[in-house]
């Protein structure tokens, strides 16, 4: 029987949001334990069914453990779970992230997060060529009734040797390029969650492989590996 996420892994988070302290947290470490045991398991399955339709390299499930050294916020916990799912570099770009959080704050997430500064300009200049690839695939209905729109944060002008007035600034002022899919706790408690993030994964692949070409050619179409 495939592993889901059982009802125990919303109480015990909702617990941890009260009691974010670690006198709490090490007198409940055992089940804490348990049900990390059981996130890692439903990870790893939900990376197996991806494995049949990408080349994931690495699976990797945070700790809970927040690091608070640079942050205002000192609380000690993460109130949530969260794993990322790596694909095959250099060849393979983007990436997958999975939480799991109560009252209805659960979300997958794909995309690019931090693109470097090279990265960065190679997209734009693809953009500032020729934007309708991209949007022909982030606007087709099938795409869209699972991810909506592209989300991310962007630049309040055009970036540096770009024209403001371009017709694709929009694309060209982003600096991230990501979607987002969020989820209830009812719908993350069924038996068939992790198949249906499976599909929504399987469903960003044209995007992840015109993205993947874009960065991994130069822009006459020349491969860069």
């Amino acid at each position: 029987m495939s592993p889901s996420i059982p009802q125990e892994v919303f109480s015990f988070l909702e617990k941890l949001e009260k009691n974010n302290n670690r006198d709490w947290f090490n007198e409940h470490k055992l089940e804490f334990k348990a049900i990390e045991t059981q996130m890692k398991a439903v990870f790893q399955h939900l990376g197996e069914l991806m494995s049949t339709h990408d080349l994931i390299e690495k699976i990797k499930v945070f700790r809970i453990y927040r690091d608070v050294r640079f942050s205002k916020n000192k609380l000690p916990y993460k109130t949530h779970f969260g794993g990322s799912f790596a694909r095959h570099k250099p060849e393979l770009r983007g990436g997958y992230y999975v939480q799991i959080q109560p009252r209805n704050q659960s979300f997958i997430a794909v995309g690019f997060w931090d693109p470097n500064k090279e990265d960065l300009l190679r997209i734009r200049k693809e953009f500032e060529m020729d934007d309708s690839e991209i949007r022909a695939l982030i606007e087709a209905k099938p795409f869209k009734e699972i991810w909506g729109n592209l989300t991310g944060d962007s630049l309040k002008t055009a970036p540096k040797g770009f024209d403001k007035s371009h017709p694709a600034i929009d694309l060209i002022r982003r600096k991230q390029f990501v979607f987002v899919k969020s989820f209830t706790d009812k719908e993350v408690l069924s038996d068939q969650f992790i198949n249906e993030v499976n599909e929504a994964f399987i469903a960003v692949r044209p995007f992840f492989d015109f993205m993947s070409d874009v960065l991994t050619t130069d822009l006459n179409g020349e491969s860069l590996l």
